[in-house]
């Protein structure tokens, strides 16, 4: 299984961390996901998703991939 940081532009409390990690976590092949507003950071563990699932889905949920 691999881990993959991803950065995230307009995080700026857990609220937003909360809305991020459960777009995300929703991908087919994500197993786990942890957002960070202070870094901006979302760290995605799994496999099979590509870096256009994660772009989708942060934007879903109101951000955008740095």
């Amino acid at each position: 299984m691999a881990e993959r940081t991803f950065q995230v532009e307009g995080m700026t409390c857990g609220h937003c961390e909360l809305s991020v990690q459960e777009e995300v976590g929703e991908i087919a092949g994500v197993t786990g996901v942890k957002a960070d507003h202070k870094t901006g950071n979302v760290v995605v563990e799994g496999e099979g998703y590509s870096d256009a699932d994660i772009a989708a889905a942060v934007e879903e949920a109101g951000y955008k991939l740095a």
